[in-house]
């Protein structure tokens, strides 16, 4: 269970941002971090890093941020700048990346995160909120929204007209259709669930709907898809998923659940299928995310809770 503590934040430093911390998103990576499921969870631990709020202080080094400023801090404070992920605007690949909370910073203290007043942070990890979208709205898009946005740049899932199917209908789930329609993309929503079809349909303007249990949905729809981002965190199988893919189709794997997956290799040389993976993206691209939702009007469905609730939510 959370329960609040006092804590001191550094002082703002020369290369600092500091900011009063208007909202912060409740990501399922926070419930894997504070039940300890990734198995590397470091307690005392404050969680969140999907964090908006408006600029307090800034170091004297700091030139493009000012006091007033709408800002946010995703999911990484630090990263080594050197490295070959660095170099390639990729700080989330580098190998001594500091993680916003549950993570150890340059000096030795451990890191915590949004679920707080205050955030101090290295002005190489704060990006600009855009004036047109609204601050809690906005805030997932830190990491659902650029956990989804990234994969789709890189593996040129953005060519109007193809086929794009969303495994998942959650915070993730519901960033990729709306970028997968915002890029022009026909969307085909697959759940367990059917009591989702008319928020993806109605909501979300999903093209198609597929029930995964469903077999012969499922056999109706083969060879169907251009692309597949999975999204789900739970344990599933993937080979109902690879017959949905044309050939050369991708499929690509965000979230992450605890057991290994299990795939026969014949399901991709049959087609020349690709199953790859991604993790959130760098900071140049989650700025162009944020750019691109602010042009777009793009914002996350949420509900907004008190800190009170939080162990409850």
């Amino acid at each position: 269970i959370l329960s609040p503590f006092n804590f001191t934040r550094r002082n703002t430093g020369s290369h600092d941002v500091t900011f009063k911390v208007a909202y912060c998103g409740v990501c399922h990576s926070d419930l894997h971090q504070v039940r300890n499921e990734w198995k590397n969870s470091q307690y005392p631990m404050v969680p969140g890093h999907e964090i908006v709020g408006t600029v307090l202080e800034v170091g004297s080094e700091v030139k493009n941020f000012a006091v007033g400023d709408r800002v946010g801090v995703g999911c990484m404070v630090w990263s080594c700048q050197q490295c070959d992920s660095c170099s390639k605007d990729q700080e989330q690949y580098c190998e001594k990346v500091v993680w916003t909370y549950n993570s150890i910073y340059l000096d030795g203290s451990p890191t915590f995160g949004g679920y707080s007043s205050l955030m101090v942070c290295d002005q190489r990890f704060i990006v600009k909120i855009p004036e047109n979208l609204p601050f809690d709205a906005a805030a997932p898009l830190l990491c659902a929204g650029i956990t989804v946005y990234s994969p789709m740049q890189y593996f040129q899932m953005t060519e109007p007209g193809k086929s794009l199917g969303v495994v998942g209908l959650g915070g993730l789930g519901h960033m990729a259709v709306k970028f997968g329609k915002a890029f022009g993309l026909k969307v085909t929503v697959i759940s367990t669930s059917p009591k989702k079809e008319k928020e993806a349909k109605e909501y979300l303007g999903a093209d198609h709907f597929l029930i995964s249990k469903d077999e012969k949905q499922m056999q109706d729809a083969a060879r169907s898809l251009d692309y597949i981002i999975d999204t789900v965190a739970a344990d599933h199988p993937l080979l109902p998923l690879i017959s949905l893919l044309k050939v050369n189709g991708k499929l690509v794997l965000v979230g992450m659940p605890e057991k290994p997956l299990s795939l026969p290799p014949v399901a991709l040389t049959s087609g020349r299928k690709f199953v790859g993976g991604s993790a959130i993206g760098g900071i140049k691209e989650t700025q162009e995310m944020l750019d691109f939702c602010g042009k777009h009007n793009i914002t996350c469905m949420i509900e907004n809770i008190p800190i009170d609730y939080v162990n409850t939510a």
